[in-house]
């Protein structure tokens, strides 16, 4: 029997532990999409507990210990750090073949050092070990990057932020680069009008404009796009449902957006269009900039309308969607490729049914003029755990090249995350390991191995032009 997590943990073959041991575990890490705090980052904050560092926020751990009977307010509400790691704590062994069990001992150990397992009778003393440690110098949030050797770091941000943090590391010479992502889903949001217009309101004082036409938003989500290319951003996100692609014509924007601006409920065939038509000025200034443009397709958000009004959004109330991908998306980036501005594109998908829909999607618009122009991105949210990643992988290498795949982020609000691209590492090594063992790749391991390292860093080096992660 084998012991729980150890150094061969998900590496069942000789050949898998080579491959993970001699060529990927060193690799520096981009994280190239991440929710990580950059004011955190900023202010090198150091953590008063674990609990801060590992629970503030975290959406995952919440929907556990909500299922496990656990009140609220030791999630989201007013229970002390150290009730709510205790609560915590005493839900980990119910969550035995959840991800959260994996991911917790992993960071347990790869941070602190501690390898026995979490739960209510260890809870104390592991509190104890965590928090000694992470109130010492060397566990403050810039320590905790380096620690895991990330070499760059993607943020995610909207339009309207000020990017004041992200200048400050820049104007320090911080050695990681901490860069920005361009996030327009406010200002796509238009099926709410009193939010929506707040939002412009926002947007208006960052551009230092006044939006009262469609072409004034424009010109105020240039002049961001410009500013957050001018911090070093070369990166935009999207988290939507669905790709977006109804037609549309310049007069029925214009008039739709004066109807929200006006403060008034717009039809769902309104939203529709302009939601197309910001889609497609967006893209198209990305590939004017020569940027990466991520879509994360599949969220169906905010489902529990009396928690949402209570918590607000991203507080564990969301959950796999099952919106018709294919045809629309084709349909946008058809109209972007027929006019040659269709920039690096990174597709997500939330339903594992769409996994060979995107994975062969890919492949319509892989031109031959970039080296894996079109990505299928990585195994995303509800599917970022094992199977989640096999799946994806062996979608992506049925219909594509998984040597040319930008491979793992974070996706993760917490320092504490890294070591998911340990596990998604691991899983890779596996997959290789077993199939040249089976006879089903050759026993070549300087080409597999470069094939594994290329996966885990050099790929995305390329991809993004972040030659300066080292």
């Amino acid at each position: 029997m084998k012991q729980f997590l150890d150094e061969h943990f998900l590496l069942s073959t000789a050949t898998s532990r080579k491959l993970y041991h001699d060529y990927a575990k060193e690799m520096p890490v981009i994280d190239y999409h991440c929710h990580l705090p950059p004011a955190q980052i900023a202010a090198d904050t150091r953590f008063e507990n674990i609990t801060q560092a590992w629970l503030y926020g975290d959406h995952y751990k919440w929907r556990a210990m909500r299922t496990n009977g656990v009140h609220e307010s030791y999630c989201t509400g007013e229970r002390s750090d150290w009730e709510k790691f205790e609560k915590w704590a005493a839900t980990v062994p119910y969550t035995l073949r959840n991800p959260l069990y994996h991911w917790t001992h992993l960071e347990l150990q790869r941070y602190f050092g501690v390898t026995e397992i979490l739960n209510a009778s260890s809870a104390a003393a592991i509190y104890a070990t965590c928090n000694d440690l992470l109130r010492t110098p060397d566990y403050t949030t810039r320590n905790l990057l380096r620690r895991m050797k990330v070499a760059l770091v993607c943020t995610t941000d909207d339009p309207a932020d000020t990017l004041e943090y992200h200048q400050q590391l820049k104007q320090e010479g911080f050695e990681i680069p901490i860069l920005p992502a361009f996030r327009p889903d406010q200002a796509m949001n238009v099926d709410d009008p009193v939010k929506y217009n707040a939002y412009l309101g926002k947007l208006e004082q960052a551009a230092n404009t006044s939006i009262s036409t469609f072409q004034d938003l424009l010109a105020a989500l240039k002049s961001r796009h410009d500013f957050f290319a001018g911090i070093g951003c070369s990166v935009s996100d999207h988290g939507i449902e669905e790709i977006y692609a109804d037609d549309y014509t310049d007069a029925e924007i214009n008039t739709v957006f004066l109807k929200v601006r006006g403060g008034k409920q717009l039809t769902l065939p309104e939203i529709r269009q302009i939601k197309s038509a910001l889609l497609v000025q967006l893209a198209i200034w990305d590939w004017e900039k020569g940027w990466v443009q991520q879509y994360h397709l599949g969220a169906l958000r905010n489902n529990n309308s009396r928690m949402m009004r209570q918590l607000g959004p991203d507080t564990g109330w969301d959950s796999i969607g099952d919106f018709s991908q294919a045809r629309a998306l084709a349909k946008f980036l058809d109209r972007l490729d027929s006019q040659d501005q269709l920039a690096k594109t990174i597709l997500y998908n939330l339903n594992p049914s769409d996994n060979e829909l995107l994975a062969t999607m890919i492949g319509n618009f892989n031109d031959g003029s970039i080296a894996g122009k079109v990505q299928f991105g990585s195994a995303w949210w509800f599917l970022d755990q094992k199977d989640g990643m096999i799946r994806q992988i062996n979608a992506l290498s049925n219909m594509g090249l998984l040597s040319r795949f930008v491979g793992m982020l974070t996706d993760s609000r917490s320092f504490l995350s890294y070591p998911r691209h340990e596990y998604f590492r691991r899983i890779v090594c596996e997959l290789f390991g077993q199939e040249i063992e089976n006879g089903e790749l050759p026993n070549d391991l300087a080409w597999v191995g470069k094939v594994v390292q290329d996966i885990c860093f050099y790929n995305a080096q390329q991809y993004f032009g972040w030659q300066q992660a080292k």
